[in-house]
């Protein structure tokens, strides 16, 4: 898969910025944002929030799946 497309989101856990989140899913919050809950790959649950461009064009690109 190509990594330039996927999620970004800072691990607070290792305290990494950047880190491509994996197994995305893009929900909508209850006051119409969208946000990417998903891991990095070792274990540690990652979050980011985005706006509606960027959560649709992940769904669009296949890097995350649509949760709403």
């Amino acid at each position: 898969m190509d990594t330039s497309k996927m999620i970004k989101a800072y691990c607070l856990k290792t305290k990494e910025k950047n880190v491509p989140l994996q197994d995305a899913v893009v929900t909508k919050t209850a006051r119409g944002g969208y946000m990417a809950a998903g891991h990095d790959g070792k274990g540690n649950k990652m979050a980011a929030i985005l706006g509606e461009a960027k959560a649709l064009q992940a769904i669009a690109d296949g890097v995350a799946t649509k949760g709403f």
